[in-house]
């Protein structure tokens, strides 16, 4: 995170905060990764990528108008973390404002590199050594999409405002076409997994809304 400073430029200590570490085994973070640096023997040379750092910042609003706080921010990031970085030694911070005074919470999840147990292979993970013990973390493009739509996802859940993260994407989506998809998906594995239990053929996983069809028709 930025550290605030005053007028002067020097560090102001932050005094409200939520910090937090996962799969450490009681030791410092920093002290966990570099043991299990050494014991895989990755992350030994400066190039390395050590660490992964991912910042979930909720709107200003939410606090006056949704009831949330540093605490509860606090435990939807430990939450996001164990969910979606399992098998990683991890660091979460809450603060109740960011260096520019925004008025936003933010949680910061710091994650080691490297994975120091084999996980189940979740949504994101597209290769087989990104579940096992002793590989990294890799940050591709289709994680970044699929971790700012479960964002989204836990701000509806709480019933705090929500920005369509996925604006920014090369495909732009509507919250409303997003939430269709969801719900789309949703009942098309019901319904999959209903047939396969009667020994049906199963249809395609993966729904599409009309527009994303179109888009995809468009493409090719």
């Amino acid at each position: 995170m930025k550290p605030t400073l005053d007028e002067n430029g020097r560090l102001i200590p932050r005094e409200d905060y939520r910090i937090s570490s996962l799969n450490c085994g009681g030791e410092d973070f920093a002290v966990a990764c570099m043991r299990a640096n050494l014991r895989y023997e990755k992350n030994q040379k400066r190039e390395d990528v050590k660490s992964h750092h991912y910042i979930i910042s909720f709107d200003p609003r939410d606090g006056t108008d949704n009831g949330l706080t540093v605490d509860r921010a606090q435990e939807l990031g430990e939450q996001f973390c164990k969910e979606h970085f399992p098998g990683h030694q991890a660091l979460v911070c809450t603060h109740p404002d960011g260096h520019n005074h925004s008025g936003n919470i933010h949680v910061h999840i710091v994650i080691n590199s490297l994975r120091i147990y084999e996980v189940p292979l979740l949504p994101y993970m597209d290769r087989p050594a990104d579940t096992r013990e002793g590989c990294k973390h890799r940050c591709t493009n289709a994680a970044m999409e699929y971790f700012k739509s479960e964002v989204m996802e836990m701000c509806h859940r709480e019933g705090l405002y929500q920005i369509d993260l996925l604006s920014g994407s090369k495909e732009r989506i509507t919250e409303r076409e997003y939430w269709a998809a969801k719900k789309g998906q949703l009942a098309l594995d019901k319904e999959n997994a209903v047939r396969e239990a009667a020994g049906q053929p199963t249809k395609p996983t993966k729904f599409e809304t009309d527009k994303a069809k179109l888009r995809r028709t468009i493409r090719q």
